[in-house]
């Protein structure tokens, strides 16, 4: 009981922390400058230039209906860490706005971070200059808090929900229902503004977000896995045994023109062994065939784990 209630504790800290990530992301650089990855976070962007409200407050009501969708019609059970990680990601995003920070006394004076674009004044971090870096400092920051947010299994639903929608109805993958979804958002924000400059922006915003999202929940791949094949394949195992300190797999293969049978080796190991066994391969067998590929995960003896399983074990 202990162990359950310490790691909760961990888990619900880490996806405040996200959420902090993504306030700030959302508040100091992209909002203002009507900026966003697509994303519920982008049509709250609409509500808060046009009617006013604030961002957080628009990001629950967009979310709420679309959790009870998903229970009525997809069935789907996101969890109670996934409902708090919408509400805290929401809360926090109008919390960290400069507009609130200044009224709780956290910012004395606003004056360094009001600016004038267009006859409108709004509230940023750095000046419409630098616009370019707002966009690319928000949509970092973004991908930071998401890529936490999943890495201590919590979610902020949004455009997950109809995703699931659309691959069930229409059976299309999950790859291409995000990017309906995404589409879709980045393009209303452009025509509703009236400024297609918002789309482009939109589409870079969109890579740079989900590939820091993917390094903070994954990281980089420490590991790399190597198929070879040889005539020479014990002759390679055991200077891997010896060279290494690595576990060998074999695995039945046949060529696809001559028909012969080959023992295909396979070994998992660190970034900085792959020069050693390229000398291996070399020496042992200079017509050997090698196959050299990233791996994100693994579990075994010798290496950690950095799988991120969302679902809850009893």
């Amino acid at each position: 009981m202990k162990k359950s209630l310490k790691r909760n504790l961990i888990q619900h800290c880490g996806i405040i922390g996200g959420s902090i990530f993504v306030a700030m992301g959302y508040s100091w650089f992209l909002v203002p400058y009507k900026i966003a990855p697509g994303g519920v976070g982008g049509l709250s962007q609409i509500f808060y230039h046009f009617f006013h409200i604030p961002i957080g407050l628009t990001m629950i009501m967009f979310n709420v209906p679309l959790f009870i969708l998903s229970f009525l019609f997809l069935g789907k059970q996101f969890g109670m860490r996934s409902i708090f990680g919408m509400l805290s990601t929401s809360v926090l995003s109008d919390v960290l706005s400069f507009e609130t920070l200044h009224k709780i006394g956290i910012i004395k004076d606003l004056a360094p971070f009001t600016y004038e674009m267009n006859g409108h004044s709004f509230y940023a971090m750095l000046d419409p200059t630098d616009i370019y870096l707002s966009a690319i400092a928000g949509s970092v920051l973004l991908g930071i808090g998401l890529g936490l947010i999943f890495r201590f299994k919590g979610s902020t639903g949004g455009t997950d929900i109809p995703v699931a929608f659309i691959k069930q109805r229409t059976g299309v993958s999950i790859g291409i229902g995000y990017w309906m979804v995404e589409t879709f958002i980045i393009l209303t924000i452009g025509i509703v503004f009236k400024d297609m400059k918002l789309i482009i922006w939109g589409y870079v915003n969109l890579f740079i977000t989900s590939k820091i999202t993917d390094l903070t929940s994954e990281g980089l791949p420490y590991v790399k896995g190597v198929y070879i094949i040889s005539e020479k394949s014990d002759e390679i195992k055991e200077h891997i045994y010896d060279t290494i300190n690595r576990g060998v797999t074999f695995i039945k293969a046949e060529g696809g023109y001559t028909g012969k049978q080959y023992n295909m080796l396979f070994c998992a190991m660190n970034r900085r062994q792959v020069a050693m066994i390229r000398d291996i391969v070399k020496d042992v067998d200079p017509k050997a065939f090698m196959l050299l590929t990233d791996v994100y995960d693994v579990m075994g003896y010798g290496f950690r784990s950095r799988n991120l399983d969302l679902q809850d074990k009893s």
